[in-house]
C-alpha cells in the first residue's frame, strides 16, 4: 500500500486524489510521502530504544527446549536462560515465544494409545475407507456415558469486580461427593437417535445384555435399518466378555470389529456433548430430574444432526490415516 502511494504521487497526483483512490486518510498519505522524501524509502526504519535481553542464541535455546518438551514452564525456561547468564522475567519469555508462534494453551485430553492401538486404528481406517455410505447408514452406533448433576463447570471463567468473589452469581455451587450422576446407554443411526437407557447400579455383562435385549431391536425398527444392519460397540470388557459374545451370536447380532481407545471414531461422542450441554442448560436439581432431562433431550436430537455426522464419517477415517493411527481432532 505504501509503495502504491508513492507510485501514484510520482505520476503527478495530489494528496486528495491518492487518499480517494486508495481509501486512506489524507494524513496517512502525507506521512508516507514525507517519509519517502526524507529517507528515500517507505519501509519501517530501525528504532532507538533499549536493546532486547534475549539474544538470538537465547531465543534458539527457548524454542529448542519447548519444542522438545511442550510442558516446560516459563519459570523453568527462566532458570535455563540464567545458566547462560541471561536474566529476564518469565513474562518476557512468554512474549518472545508468542512472537515465534508458540502460545500457552490447555492441552487436549485424548486416550493413551499404545503401538498396538495405533496399528489397529490405522488398519481399521484403511479397511473401511472405501466402504459405501449405505454401510455406515445401516450401522447402529452405541455407547455409555456419565452425566453429572452439576456438569463440568469448574474450568469456566467468569467476569467479576474486585471483592465480589463470594457473591452468589460468582460462585459455582458444589455438594459433597459431587451431587450425583447418572450413567446412560444410548444408540443412534443416520436416520436419528434410538433409545436411551438409564443404567441402574453397577454395569456388568448381565446388565449390558439386558440393555441390548430391551433397546437394540426396537431401535433398529424405529430407525428403519435394513436387514444387513451392524451393531457398533467399543471394546469395554462388558461388551467383549464370553457371555456377551455368546449372547450376541445367539441373537444373531453382527458387530463391527472395533479398534480400542478410539472414541474419535464413534460419532455418538458428538451427541453426548450435545446432550450434556442441553441437560445442564435446564439446571436439574436432583438425580430424578437429571434422568428425565436426559431422556427428554436425547429424544429432541434432530435426525438431520445424525445424518450429517454419518455423511461425513469418511473424513474421520482420512484423519486417522493422516495421523498414522494417532490422535485426531475429532
Amino acid at each position: 500500500m505504501r509503495t502504491e502511494v508513492i507510485e501514484i504521487y510520482q505520476s503527478g497526483k495530489g494528496y486528495k486524489a491518492i487518499s480517494k483512490a486508495l481509501g486512506l486518510q489524507r494524513t496517512t498519505v502525507r506521512a508516507i510521502i514525507h517519509k519517502w522524501q526524507k529517507h528515500g524509502t517507505v519501509v519501517n526504519l530501525p528504532r532507538s530504544g533499549r536493546p532486547t535481553k534475549i539474544t538470538p542464541r537465547a531465543q534458539r535455546r527457548l524454542i529448542r527446549e519447548v519444542t522438545k518438551d511442550p510442558r516446560t514452564t516459563s519459570k523453568e525456561l527462566q532458570a535455563s536462560l540464567a545458566s547462560i547468564k541471561v536474566s529476564v522475567h518469565d513474562s518476557t519469555i512468554r512474549k518472545r515465544l508468542g512472537k515465534n508462534g508458540l502460545h500457552g494453551r490447555f492441552p487436549r485430553r485424548k486416550p493413551l494409545l499404545s503401538k498396538k492401538n495405533i496399528r489397529a486404528r490405522l488398519n481399521f481406517a484403511k479397511k473401511h475407507l472405501n466402504d459405501c455410505q449405505d454401510f455406515w447408514e445401516n450401522t447402529l452406533w452405541t455407547d455409555e456415558t456419565k452425566v453429572e448433576l452439576f456438569g463440568r463447570q469448574m474450568s469456566r471463567y467468569i467476569w467479576r469486580k474486585r471483592n465480589t468473589a463470594f457473591q452468589k452469581k460468582n460462585i459455582i455451587p458444589t455438594v459433597k461427593y459431587g451431587g450425583g450422576s447418572v450413567m446412560v446407554w444410548g444408540c443412534f443411526a443416520a436416520s436419528g437417535p434410538g433409545r436411551l437407557a438409564v443404567i441402574d447400579g453397577t454395569m456388568n455383562s448381565t446388565v449390558y445384555q439386558k440393555i441390548l435385549k430391551e433397546n437394540v431391536r426396537p431401535s433398529v425398527r424405529q430407525l428403519k435399518l435394513k436387514r444387513s444392519w451392524v451393531l457398533q460397540q467399543d471394546n469395554d470388557p462388558k461388551h467383549t466378555s464370553k457371555s456377551t459374545s455368546e449372547w450376541l451370536k445367539k441373537n444373531k447380532m453382527k458387530t463391527l470389529e472395533w479398534p480400542s481407545q478410539s472414541p474419535d471414531l464413534n460419532p455418538i461422542e458428538m451427541l453426548w456433548h450435545d446432550l450434556k450441554k442441553a441437560v445442564h442448560a435446564r439446571k436439574p436439581s436432583n438425580k430424578a430430574k437429571l434422568q428425565q432431562f436426559c431422556k427428554d433431550e436425547w429424544a429432541k436430537i434432530p435426525p438431520e444432526r445424525c445424518k450429517r455426522l454419518i455423511a461425513s464419517y469418511r473424513k474421520r477415517l482420512i484423519a486417522v490415516i493422516a495421523a498414522k493411527g494417532g490422535p485426531t481432532s475429532y
